[in-house]
């Protein structure tokens, strides 16, 4: 595999020493790279990179070596400009910082082993800046061999080919648009991780699960959409707003129903009857929706046990099902369980807080648009200050000129980061869970926690 990217950052000063190497194994474990190489390179004449320790006097050591081997007083050739050519007017005076460029290095080269940066004990990886404060970037290039989560990708996504293939095309074509237009697969990749951790892994059989509990999902999406009279769900005309409400009626039912005949296909009855009790919920959720609905914008309680049905459910069994069809025992179930809950929760909450982001990729404000029961709603709603006017405006249907208003009074009363804090928080624990399962984890354990952290980075 060879995969690029770019890291953005702010320096704080003339002379900064930014610690990158936290962001760089985050950037590793979300490509999946497991064995290779991460290439780093300042994109910068006055930004150098390096890998020293993060010791706070010997970074003021290095700062007055730079110094006294290129110091700022002196005069250097590169700030006449009279003797240059093409100069921008706003062109700084900056010789020294040119100069302190030549005695280090605009590039590095870090191995990965096992998913992991290969770093000694002391080592830190620092974009050194020489001329701030300033906006940075450096260049990034992954290659090397993929990790699991890049193979069970693959496959899930052939086995979803496979079962759509073979339905009708009044079926399958509409399905096969929502499949392919996108989405993050998280049940699917969880179904496949957790079928690593018992002793009867099976990777064709898992992947049949895995593609089953997609296709129950989005049967729960093609049914939402209609529900809520949504026009567009990635970028793509939901089935209800292409085929009609009678076809997104019968794909969802139909999808449903495969689904859960692939799973009993496997003849594991612990594996159906988890996925039923999810399906169970989601239903269930749906009538605790409507009547939180009612009292838009509604209270924390009601809003958990909603989410708890509608999105944590089928996560959890996800977690669930695959571990009891690789046989783990009856604790690593459990644990997998309240692991998949949590970050079923926290992705949704997530998910609110996204709505208020000015880069969400739809338009601000849409929840509330579709009066979709929101947590940074309901905390902005319940707040000393802005509660009363938020309440007021959201009331009754809302009138589009009142939405940039709603927007403002929730993101000022602090309600975006309080939600934002409270995911962040369940991730943290989901991670906990995963702590007592140490040592059955091995070659998923790095992948669970990452799908963890993944279920809240899109936090504003």
């Amino acid at each position: 595999m060879i995969k690029t990217s770019r890291l953005r950052f702010e320096t704080g000063g003339s002379t900064d020493f930014v610690d990158l190497t936290a962001r760089l194994q985050e950037i590793v474990a979300a490509s999946g790279l497991r064995e290779g190489r991460v290439h780093l390179q300042s994109l910068h004449t006055t930004l150098a990179v390096t890998i020293n320790e993060n010791e706070p006097l010997l970074l003021a050591d290095f700062e007055a070596l730079l110094e006294r081997l290129a110091p700022r007083s002196v005069a250097y050739q590169h700030d006449d400009f009279a003797n240059r050519v093409g100069i921008l007017p706003d062109e700084p005076v900056n010789g020294h910082a040119h100069c302190r460029q030549l005695l280090l290095q605009p590039s590095a080269t870090l191995l990965v082993e096992d998913g992991r940066l290969v770093l000694g004990r002391w080592q830190s990886v620092f974009a050194v800046e020489l001329d701030g404060p300033r906006h940075r970037e450096l260049a990034l290039q992954l290659e090397g061999e993929a990790g699991a989560s890049d193979r069970n990708r693959d496959q899930i996504r052939l086995e979803l080919a496979r079962q759509l293939m073979a339905d009708p095309e009044p079926i399958g074509a509409p399905m096969r648009r929502l499949v392919e237009s996108g989405g993050k697969r998280l049940r699917p990749l969880l179904v496949m991780l957790t079928a690593h951790v018992g002793p009867r892994f099976d990777s064709l059989r898992a992947g049949v699960l895995a593609a089953a509990v997609e296709l129950i999902h989005n049967a729960t999406l093609v049914h939402d959409d209609y529900v809520d009279e949504s026009p567009v769900r990635h970028g793509a005309a939901t089935v209800a707003a292409a085929e009609g409400p009678e076809r997104a009626i019968a794909v969802g039912d139909y999808y449903f129903a495969k689904g859960t005949r692939l799973i009993a296909e496997l003849g594991e009855p612990a594996v159906s009857l988890t996925i039923a009790r999810a399906m169970e919920a989601i239903c269930r959720s749906q009538i605790d929706d409507l009547a939180l609905r009612g009292r838009y914008p509604g209270d924390r309680e009601g809003y958990l046990q909603v989410v708890q049905g509608k999105t944590a459910a089928l996560i959890a069994a996800s977690c669930v099902a695959g571990a009891q069809l690789a046989g783990a025992g009856d604790h690593t179930v459990a644990r997998l369980g309240r692991y998949g809950e949590l970050i079923g929760i926290a992705f949704q909450m997530a998910d609110d807080v996204v709505d208020f982001s000015d880069h969400s990729g739809k338009p601000l404000g849409q929840d509330i648009r579709m009066r979709t029961v929101s947590l940074p709603l309901i905390y902005a709603s319940e707040d000393r200050v802005a509660g009363a006017e938020v309440r007021r405006l959201l009331a009754a249907e809302p009138r589009e000129e009142d939405i940039p208003r709603v927007v403002d009074l929730v993101r000022s009363s602090g309600a975006v980061e309080r939600a934002s804090g409270e995911a962040r928080r369940l991730a943290g624990q989901a991670v906990a869970e995963l702590e007592a399962l140490d040592g059955e984890l091995d070659g998923v354990r790095s992948h669970l926690v990452q799908l963890a952290t993944s279920a809240v980075d899109r936090l504003v």
